[in-house]
């Protein structure tokens, strides 16, 4: 096991560790958690040698294998499975000693190290590594694509496929799934939950620890406490115990208050005086209990906007995508993306934009927040619609050489340009004091945004957003760098914003909590998702597998001659039972025809119910997309006001009748099974 005893450790003048004690027993799924700055990644160091404890004992058994996501960004021409199939060190070691074998021309040498070579998993090296990759959101088409050719994020995948690809008894995460979209996410829970070694990961990702740990480690004040139980298990825990500390502290703090009355009172008469010293030595003896300092709660929230044009946005036959680079031939068209959209965002909608990997959420939000304009088609904005977007890169709206004051400075004359003022704040001071709200004070005010931490800069970029007072939020993967108390302050701003909300997000537990519709973004269409995240995450890890499988076939698929081989040899087999012709009997036929009658019977009423229901249906479907036809062209604002209420009756009773359907051919599959 992993142990730690009175262990010190310090990262320059700042003591990370000060007299902490900890155990970690082997195969034991542990999160450790705690603020950012607590020394999450500092414990990391110490684990994998890279810092050594100043004080205290730990111990590592030595002959762990360790695995984790090197950190730096991988330079190299190799091929993505080359890359990744170079993490399983056991193999490579193998395939050293298999040369090395040869080159003596040791034949029991060689014997061995063919051997090792096969219990090292050579036969299908290549498969795994595919496996992981494709996991990880790759396509089939990227397998063989040099690591090169891919952006910062994408390689950042590839170093995490690289240390799962490793044989190893100790697997170190710090913020896995930072550069996961949902879909990889999903799979690669999947694919902890199987490991079989000692795993610690950094996550602010509360589902994520829930799903993976079974162990949760905090980081506070220089200590480490050991909780039995995921994250959800460890809140819980915690709320008991911090509801402990402070009734005893409370109680210490009058049996001290009662002392020291005596002492004062007593302490000059001489009668009293031996009471009054043994009541000093007796508070001097006493273990004093910390008082409960509550981490500080980073709450903000969204001002109600304006105004709320309804619809917010109408799009129709839109086609989304990028335009053909500007050294293209002058023919070159246009990468379509996402293609004939026909819907329309209205006021105080929830929505929550499903897909796979590659399938078009980003086109679609920054097509909607104008970074992107549309191929072809309608898109009619709401009078007043004023757009906040948190774009996935957040530097993309952030320079690294100016300070978060110069930011606000610099958006109060972009919007004031604009014509789009309301009555936010513009004085300095006021834009200290709402830069302060954020956690930007003092001297961070004036600090480069670029010497910044990701969650700092997320931070900045959600301060400019509500400065705007927008009724639209188009939020691309918010929660990428934010802490879980961080992330928690979104979720109750979001839950009390009166606008419109648009998320893509990895983060389930926001997506649940905000959200009350999903659209999906699949085969190039966007159409509602009837199901909840359970339903979407059995979804995707069906679509990963379906992956891997086509992959898997285009790898093993045989040559011309093996085929036919393989079908001779096939044809050549005697015919068992399980392969003969069994014709059934009169009889039998007889009674599955009076089976199959007694079926249609029972089920008769559903079916008609469900006739109805399909009917209806198509007609609630074809009055939507005239009304949304409608919306497009007309600029009149009652018509548009009595559009798009019409618009939102009608939602609400299609959900209505699709939970309906659904009853309706799952009673009707029972009965027919």
């Amino acid at each position: 096991m992993i142990t730690l005893k009175n262990v010190v450790l310090r990262r320059g003048a700042k003591v990370i560790l000060d007299s902490a004690s900890v155990s970690m027993n082997p195969g034991e799924k542990i999160g450790l958690v705690g603020r950012n700055g607590a020394g999450k990644s500092s414990l990391f160091a110490m684990l994998n040698g890279t810092l050594h404890e100043d004080g205290g004992e730990f111990y590592i058994p030595a002959q762990w294998r360790m695995a984790q996501v090197a950190q730096d960004m991988p330079e190299t021409e190799q091929s993505a499975t080359d890359y990744v199939i170079e993490g399983d060190v056991v193999l490579l070691a193998a395939q050293a000693e298999v040369t090395a074998s040869e080159d003596s021309g040791d034949g029991d040498r060689m014997a061995h190290a063919y051997m090792e070579l096969y219990d090292a998993g050579a036969h299908d090296a290549q498969a795994r590594a595919q496996a992981l990759i494709l996991g990880l959101g790759f396509k089939v088409s990227e397998l063989d694509n040099p690591v090169n050719s891919f952006s910062g994020g994408w390689r950042m995948r590839l170093q995490l496929a690289r240390a799962l690809m490793c044989p190893s008894d100790l697997l170190l995460l710090d913020e896995p799934t930072n550069h996961l979209d949902l879909d990889a996410l999903v799979w690669l829970e999947a694919w902890l939950q199987r490991y079989q070694g000692t795993m610690l990961v950094i996550s602010h990702d509360r589902e994520f620890l829930d799903a993976v740990t079974d162990v949760t480690v905090h980081i506070e004040r220089a200590k480490l406490t050991r909780y039995g139980g995921n994250y959800s298990k460890f809140e819980d825990l915690r709320a008991e115990q911090m509801a402990l500390q402070q009734g005893a502290y409370s109680k210490q703090q009058d049996k001290i208050a009662h002392l020291q009355k005596f002492i004062a009172r007593f302490k000059a008469k001489a009668s009293k005086a031996k009471q009054a010293q043994s009541r000093v030595k007796a508070l001097d003896r006493m273990e004093k209990i910390a008082p409960l300092l509550a981490e500080a709660d980073f709450t903000f929230e969204f001002k109600e906007p304006a105004n709320l044009p309804n619809p917010m946005l109408s799009m129709q036959n839109a086609y989304f995508g990028y335009p053909a680079p500007e050294d293209a031939p002058a023919d070159t068209p246009p990468t379509v993306i996402v293609q004939n959209v026909s819907k329309s965002v209205l006021a105080g909608q929830r929505i929550g934009i499903l897909g796979a990997n590659g399938q078009g959420k980003s086109t679609l939000v920054k097509t909607v927040a104008r970074a992107l304009a549309p191929i072809s088609g309608d898109m009619t904005e709401g009078k007043g619609l004023n757009i906040g977007y948190f774009a996935q890169q957040e530097l993309d709206v952030l320079r690294p050489a100016d300070n978060p004051l110069e930011h606000m400075i610099r958006l109060v004359k972009e919007v004031t340009a604009a014509g789009k003022m309301g009555n936010q704040p513009t004085r300095e001071q006021d834009l200290r004091s709402f830069l302060g709200n954020f956690n930007f004070s003092g001297d961070m005010v004036k600090q480069s945004v670029g010497s910044m931490s990701g969650g700092e800069k997320a931070r900045l970029v959600l301060c400019m957003i509500v400065w705007q007072r927008p009724n639209l939020l188009l939020l691309d993967e918010p929660t990428n760098h934010l802490d879980l108390a961080t992330r928690e302050a979104l979720s109750m701003a979001l839950n009390e914003f009166e606008g419109t909300v648009m998320l893509v997000s990895h983060d389930r537990a926001l997506l649940r909590a905000v959200c009350d519709e999903f659209w999906m973004v699949s085969q190039g269409g966007v159409a509602p998702f009837d199901g909840d995240l359970d339903d979407y995450q059995k979804y995707l890890l069906d679509y990963a597998k379906r992956q891997r499988e086509d992959a898997k076939k285009a790898a093993n698929t045989p040559t011309p001659a093996a085929a036919a081989i393989k079908t001779v040899a096939s044809s050549a087999q005697p015919t068992g039972a399980a392969g003969a012709f069994d014709a059934k009997k009169p009889a039998d036929k007889k009674q599955e025809a009076q089976r199959r009658q007694q079926q249609s019977d029972n089920t008769k009423p559903l079916r008609k119910e469900l006739e109805k229901t399909d009917t209806r249906m198509a007609a609630l479907n074809a009055e939507r997309d005239s009304l949304q036809a409608s919306l497009a062209k007309t600029s009149a604002p009652a018509e548009m006001a009595q559009s798009g209420k019409r618009l939102k009756a009608i939602e609400a009773e299609l959900v209505t009748l699709e939970e309906r359907w659904l009853e309706l051919t799952e009673q009707i599959e029972t009965a027919t099974a």
